[in-house]
């Protein structure tokens, strides 16, 4: 590898690692909308695709440890994968430990990291020989994938319901873009309309904004107020296996390892699932919660790693709900990377093991001490200095941009149209990965009707 292309990686580590160690940090900030945005600029701009791949695996590695801190402190979700934590974080903080229960989902994380990097690796090279018979059925997988996510959810009849109609307003809008010209016949937008399904809610609020019954609903006089006790610092190089008991750090390899095969399943269930289940028989409630947050966190980026290495290496198509979400521009991101020529074809097994090695190592090096010592003063800091609506009208502001690059001003409206359709669903209980599943399931699914 070129020392200068070296150079580079490490420089967009160590940035892609300070930058969202602060995002991450922020209340509400979903991964999929923090980094997808970004990723796809970059790619845009030709930049290397190997340090491209550095980025979004320090990204994401980063974005999903430092959730430890919003969770623990503030009982705020940093993002949806981070949502299912939020309960077992405030048994801990109830009892004055919001300082531990930081420790513990940070130390989880690591587990995560070390199990599902080289499980990952392995797993791919595995899917290799049989990787032409799974994309000659991907929309066909992907259509199997919804209906799964679908049935794996709490509304799981409307969930169901969802994916025809949201099928068809794809397919309908890409064929109108096609009819009018702005669009090549047969081309597939799609990194427009993921990202509008990610902002949906955010989409859905923005317009309810001009409803002033909604308006008046939503005034209040009352501010809420958020405390912050104080915390002991921890002396030392943090350690996650001397902070995690020995049931914990057992408990979290099992939880990555399964995380790591089941990469196509939905990230938020999984976690749910096995989380549960580690702690359920646990009756102590503070020990109960310490297993919880840190299998659920050591799972969630386990999922995370193996969802984007296995179809990026093995397949070339986004067959996973975080390969679909914040890592699609890796697959998809015209006039750069297609379905036919993305990451999987143009780098070697070599590019990924160091993007890998050096993104995800470097991001939890310094996110895991930043975590571990200074979780406190970062919360302080995000939440005084960092309006949470700047960070939305940044993202929304990127998905227009983007919106115009994918399909002219018409797509535009369809970007707001998709947001909205997806933002009800979501609020009646349809998963997002039901959602990019149809996305991608679309042009398959609507075929089989003609």
């Amino acid at each position: 590898m070129d020392i200068s292309i070296l150079i580079q990686m490490i420089i967009a580590a160590s940035f892609a690692a300070v930058v969202y160690t602060i995002i991450g940090a922020t209340p509400g900030a979903d991964e999929t909308a923090t980094i997808a945005p970004i990723t796809l600029i970059l790619v845009l701009t030709g930049l290397e695709p190997v340090v491209v791949l550095t980025f979004f695996m320090s990204a994401i590695v980063a974005s999903k440890l430092i959730d430890a801190v919003p969770v623990s402190v503030a009982g705020i979700p940093a993002g949806v994968m981070s949502t299912p934590m939020v309960e077992h974080a405030q048994v801990l903080k109830k009892e004055g430990l919001a300082d531990v229960s930081i420790r513990k989902i940070a130390s989880g994380a690591i587990i995560g990291n070390l199990v599902s990097i080289p499980l990952s690796l392995l797993l791919a090279n595995a899917l290799v020989p049989v990787a032409n018979v799974i994309k000659d059925y991907g929309n066909m997988v992907f259509f199997m994938g919804a209906v799964l996510l679908a049935l794996m959810s709490k509304n799981r009849l409307i969930s169901l319901a969802s994916i025809l109609p949201f099928a068809l307003l794809i397919q309908g809008l890409r064929t109108l873009y096609w009819d009018i010209g702005n669009v090549e016949r047969g081309a597939n937008v799609s990194t427009s309309f993921f990202l509008a399904i990610t902002i949906g809610p955010a989409i859905l609020s923005l317009f309810e904004l001009l409803n002033k019954e909604k308006r008046m609903e939503m005034k209040t006089d009352k501010i809420k107020e958020i405390g912050l006790k104080t915390q002991d610092n921890m002396e030392g190089l943090p350690n996650p296996f001397i902070i995690l008991t020995k049931k914990e750090i057992g408990y979290s390899a099992a939880a990555s390892l399964l995380g790591s095969i089941l990469f196509i399943l939905s990230p938020v269930g999984l976690t749910i699932f096995f989380g549960e289940l580690f702690a359920g028989r646990i009756k102590d409630p503070v020990k109960k919660a310490s297993m919880a947050v840190t299998c659920m966190e050591a799972l969630a980026q386990a999922t995370y790693i193996a969802g984007i290495l296995i179809p990026l290496i093995a397949l070339g198509i986004p067959l996973s709900p975080v390969a679909i979400g914040p890592g699609n521009p890796l697959f998809n991101a015209e006039p750069v990377f297609n379905m036919e020529h993305n990451m999987h074809h143009v780098l070697s097994m070599g590019d990924f093991i160091g993007a890998t090695l050096i993104g995800a190592g470097l991001a939890s090096i310094f996110t895991y001490f930043v975590a571990v010592r200074y979780s406190r003063s970062i919360c302080l800091f995000v939440m005084r200095k960092i309006p949470h609506e700047s960070i939305l009208g940044l993202f929304l502001s990127l998905v227009l941009l983007l919106a115009y690059i994918d399909g002219g001003f018409v797509n535009i409206a369809g970007v707001m149209l998709i947001g909205m359709v997806a933002g009800v669903l979501h609020r009646l209980g349809v998963n997002y990965g039901v959602l990019f599943m149809t996305l991608y399931s679309a042009p398959w699914l609507v075929s089989v009707f003609k």
